[in-house]
């Protein structure tokens, strides 16, 4: 270990000359702000090269910090070009849509709301935890809040890397760190798995930072969910959305299509998806074209009108298509299509234009899909 001091040093003040000097040239932070920062996230890079084997035996230890030491800035950045508000939006909605197909203890049917509400649970305790851990590892004191827009990034980009941390589960699977979290708050693991992955999470056996005030707990709920959200009706219809079309698959029996598009959502690479469900890139590739097919056959039947109200191409938006392409869709359709399609602006059930036009619900059901891929097509040509 000896050796390696000298060239863990030299690293340390390499990245750290390299993050102070694009955090000095993209934000309107403080030198001070951007010195402490830096010093940060240089830390953190280096005790990574350094605790890493397989960084170690690569023998390209200054190469592996650059990479990650621009990876992080990067992802600062990006939450601090958001902005305050649309940063913790952002993180909070796509965190939601990672867990929250885990947060639902199995076999127990809850409503949208009732899920709603036990996300919120969930990702308050999250965020306490995530703000803990980079106290510790940071070395902060207990006190430390993110005060400064560069604080608030530096933070929110924490939380992220900490939630898709990979915990080393049994018989060489690996997990995502907040979806065995959201797992265990559910009541779907035993408690001694909680304190292994503590332990796995942190690396260390120290204290886990359980002791979280009750008011600690509600400035994070305001801070992170409340008072961030400027579009709360956009961001539960992308939920509900996701909640349905898995619930969709489930009922058909598609679990594997279930399971893909779970980490389809956590934005994981191909060959992620293929460690964790244990596939060949061509078992892969099936399986997309599957969900793929399943997933048409949602957006254009059952899950319509869901689905084109979040992409605000609903009938009141003339399907999302512009002036001349609603023109174009409706030449195109033949009087029986005309028919259907204004007894659907009337807001009527299938059952009843079944009734009007003299054919079987599922006629209507199968005639106004057709309609559905006509329009998605136009609209996007």
């Amino acid at each position: 270990m000896g050796r390696l001091v000298p060239i863990v040093e030299a690293i340390f003040e390499k990245v750290f000359q390299l993050l102070l000097r694009e955090l000095k040239q993209s934000t309107r932070a403080s030198e001070g702000n951007c010195q402490e920062v830096a010093k940060r996230i240089a830390t953190e890079v280096t005790r990574i090269c350094s605790e890493s084997n397989r960084i170690q035996a690569s023998g390209e230890i200054a190469s592996w910090a650059q990479t990650l030491a621009s990876q992080r800035l990067k992802q600062c950045l990006h939450y601090y070009n958001l902005g305050s508000r649309q940063g913790r939006v952002e993180l909070h909605s796509s965190l939601s849509a990672i867990v929250y197909r885990y947060i639902t203890p199995s076999g127990l049917p809850s409503s949208y709301q009732g899920r709603l509400t036990l996300i919120e649970d969930f990702l308050q305790g999250f965020y306490i935890e995530a703000l803990n851990s980079l106290r510790r590892e940071s070395e902060l004191p207990v006190t430390y809040q993110p005060k400064t827009l560069l604080e608030l990034a530096e933070y929110m980009a924490f939380v992220e890397r900490y939630g898709k941390r990979r915990i080393r589960l049994s018989r060489g699977r690996s997990q995502q760190l907040i979806i065995l979290r959201a797992q265990t708050f559910s009541g779907q693991q035993p408690p001694e798995t909680f304190i292994d992955m503590e332990k796995a999470a942190e690396g260390t056996t120290g204290e886990s930072g359980g002791n979280w005030s009750a008011a600690l707990g509600k400035q994070v709920r305001e801070v992170m969910v409340a008072a961030a959200d400027p579009n709360p009706i956009e961001d539960h219809l992308r939920l509900k959305v996701v909640e349905e079309l898995m619930q969709y698959l489930q009922d058909r029996n598609q679990l594997d299509c279930a399971d893909y598009c779970a980490l389809r959502l956590q934005d994981l690479s191909t060959s992620e998806i293929e460690e964790i469900l244990g596939l060949t890139p061509r078992e892969r590739d099936y399986l997309q074209q599957r969900f793929k097919y399943h997933l048409s056959l949602f957006a254009t039947g059952l899950g319509w009108e869901l689905v084109h109200q979040w992409l605000e191409a609903d009938l009141e938006r003339n399907l999302g298509m512009s002036p001349g392409q609603w023109q174009t869709f409706t030449d195109l359709l033949n009087q029986q299509q005309r028919s259907l399609l204004g007894l659907k602006q009337q807001k009527l059930t299938h059952q009843e234009i079944a009734s009007e036009m003299g054919i079987t619900p599922s006629q209507v059901t199968k005639k106004w899909s057709h309609l559905l891929q006509i329009a998605w097509k136009i609209r996007n040509t």
